[in-house]
């Protein structure tokens, strides 16, 4: 049987009984490469996709506490528990990995209670990449507060991990046990810019 160009011309062949493993596996070949005696349509190149070279990915490179292994990227004043949230100290600190990239912004999510605003009043913030303070903010109002900043390059080494904190001026003690607690903490690492 001639082929197409291109291909080699394969034998079709019908089978009789089979009745011993090798013969099956034989057949079982031949019948496999008897689907190579018929034509296959043609096919031109499928139109291709568009290029993504203004495409920025966005990854992230966040603690959040209400992931299961937050608590293995902690390094200090991160309390224990469940939930989408975690109280902190005075000096809250997570290990976070910086990657291929060194534009990044670091970001934090957290709460100041009102309870405990109550009697810190205003209270000032101030944020850190390793050593470095990125800024300090005082915050004259409780509730829910967002941080996001540009990290200098040059503080950052790709592939390295570096320690993303924040320190609060003023902690709330309890009266009754002296518990000391900073603000609620949902999240905390870096971002691509």
């Amino acid at each position: 049987m001639a082929g197409r160009a291109g291909h080699a011309a394969l034998p079709c062949y019908s089978s009789g009984k089979v009745r011993t493993p090798a013969a099956l596996i034989l057949v079982t070949s031949l019948i496999i490469a008897q689907g190579g005696c018929r034509s296959l349509p043609e096919f031109g190149l499928p139109e291709q996709s568009p290029t993504f070279e203004n495409f920025k990915p966005h990854t992230s490179r966040m603690v959040d506490m209400s992931e299961p292994g937050a608590a293995l990227n902690v390094v200090r004043d991160v309390l224990d528990g469940s939930g989408p949230w975690r109280w902190t100290l005075q000096r809250p600190a997570v290990r976070v990995k910086v990657g291929l990239r060194k534009d990044l912004n670091y970001l934090i999510d957290f709460t100041l209670p009102e309870v405990t605003f109550q009697q810190t009043g205003p209270v000032t913030i101030a944020f850190s990449i390793d050593d470095h303070v990125l800024d300090r903010v005082r915050y004259d109002t409780p509730g829910y507060k967002h941080f996001e900043k540009a990290i200098p390059p040059e503080w950052l080494e790709t592939g390295k991990e570096v320690i993303a904190g924040a320190e609060i001026d003023k902690v709330w003690v309890s009266k009754d046990d002296g518990a000391r607690l900073g603000f609620i903490l949902t999240r905390i690492g870096l971002t691509d810019r």
